[in-house]
């Protein structure tokens, strides 16, 4: 996509994965190098679009945001799964720079609107996207979907 200051922000693909799988653990986050290279291709493939930023070396951040249709709007609108940047790469901008990425990226699918899940208990994520432009704008429930006479209510 492009370079600024030595950084270059790209199409995340299957060779970044080892890299990533690292950048996700520091952020709490595990999951093996082979299972990412399979989720960021699905992911591809469903629409969404997968940021890498390199500066030298492993990836310094992650963005990853999806198209989402729903009938109460007339244009999709982009949601952010991931955002997670180096622990010594932060306050550096390199998560404006993916957000304003992941926002061209979202406008090219069509969106108009991007939208980020943050927990209550996330106050640094929150007060980050407050300062990029995003304000509150509900909040999320979530329910996992069982196999069929697994007990599901």
């Amino acid at each position: 996509m492009g370079t600024r200051y030595g950084l270059e922000i790209r199409a995340a693909a299957s060779p970044d994965a080892a890299g990533l799988a690292a950048l996700l653990g520091e952020a709490g986050i595990a999951v093996s190098a082979a299972d990412l290279a399979t989720r960021l291709d699905a992911l591809q493939q469903d629409g969404g679009t997968a940021l890498v930023a390199v500066e030298w070396g492993p990836p310094s951040g992650l963005i990853t945001v999806s198209p989402v249709r729903t009938l109460e709007a007339p244009r999709p609108f982009g949601l952010i799964t991931s955002l997670a940047v180096a622990i010594e790469s932060r306050r550096r901008g390199i998560g404006r720079v993916l957000l304003k990425a992941a926002g061209r990226a979202a406008r090219q699918a069509g969106c108009d609107r991007l939208l980020l899940a943050a927990a209550p208990d996330q106050e640094a994520l929150r007060a980050f996207c407050r300062a990029a432009g995003f304000t509150d704008a509900g909040q999320m429930l979530a329910r996992p979907l069982l196999k069929r006479g697994a007990g599901e209510a």
